[in-house]
């Protein structure tokens, strides 16, 4: 028998058949008229090659054939019933889900420690994985489903096909040690101009750099790095100095004897989103996963200090 020629509604008219053993009342049950309850057993007996329901007295009742199929069905019926048509639900304090995030080398410094606290205190059996790829890999990663969220600054991603919830905007800021033997505490455009500098041009998202560039400004690089990281350790011992996203700017104060200044030009600030593909949108745990994040990173720009 093929399976893709079956009508599964037939099914279920053997299992009200079974419970009621009258063709009006199973009718009835399901919502049918006694023609069309009628036309339904027909197609059963012939779907089964059996008469199934045989009418003795007042009742109809079941051949041997039908008592040997109705353990099946009903099983097949509860299980439709219990597992396929209820609404999914995720319980975030037992789940042992696992979630694949894009994120860019700032988005793990600034996002992942406290997103992974909080998860430590309601869902502790959930776990993240983030991956960090070229920019124009993102939408083929979140369409194919290898990475499920993407989290900071991916313009390529405002198409159709993803779904997107602002965080904030940033802008960028100085970064220099503590102890600098120039700069004091403002910066200007002659200091700014005569510095040393350190330049990150990460994959598609430097848009201060190309900003720089654009108005004609510059500069003395003396070393061009990859990722982010790599400035603290450079700035905390010289007299570089580097231009880094603010949020950036507040981690390596904290963890490193360096401060940060306001810039000299004008910075172009920089929208932070959540971005997901459809196939996710109506996924109850990545829902979850969505709506804690945006609870915890969404914020309105801050003044400048």
């Amino acid at each position: 028998m093929d399976l893709y020629k079956v009508n599964l509604n037939l099914l279920l008219v053997f299992v009200a058949m079974h419970q009621h053993r009258s063709v009006t009342r199973a009718g009835e049950a399901m919502g049918l008229s006694q023609p069309a309850m009628s036309a339904a057993l027909s197609r059963l007996r012939a779907l089964f090659n059996d008469p199934l329901f045989i009418r003795t007295g007042a009742l109809m009742e079941p051949t041997p054939r039908a008592e040997q199929l109705s353990p099946a069905i009903h099983e097949v019926a509860r299980m439709i019933e219990t597992q396929v048509l209820q609404p999914p639900v995720f319980d975030p304090a037992r789940s042992q889900r696992g979630f694949s995030l894009l994120a860019p080398d700032i988005a793990e410094i600034t996002f992942l420690p406290p997103l992974l606290a909080r998860l430590t205190e309601i869902a502790p059996g959930v776990s993240l994985k983030t991956q960090a790829m070229p920019q124009h890999m993102a939408a083929a990663s979140l369409e194919s489903g290898a990475a499920e969220l993407a989290i900071g600054y991916f313009p390529d991603l405002h198409r159709a096909g993803f779904h997107q919830q602002h965080l904030f905007q940033t802008t960028d800021v100085c970064l220099l040690r503590r102890s600098h033997s120039v700069i004091g505490n403002r910066l200007t455009m002659k200091q700014f101009l005569a510095a040393s500098h350190a330049v990150v041009q990460p994959d598609g998202r430097d848009v201060m750099e190309r900003h720089i560039q654009d108005a004609g400004i510059q500069r003395k690089v003396v070393v061009k790095l990859p990722h982010f990281m790599s400035v603290l350790p450079i700035v905390e011992r010289s007299d570089i100095i580097a231009i880094v996203p603010r949020e950036l700017a507040d981690f390596f104060v904290r963890h490193g004897e360096v401060r940060y200044l306001e810039l000299p030009i004008k910075t172009p600030k920089v929208d932070i989103h959540l971005f997901w593909h459809q196939r996710y949108q109506k996924d109850v745990a990545h829902a979850w996963l969505r709506k804690l994040m945006y609870e915890m990173f969404r914020k309105a720009m801050r003044p400048s200090p």
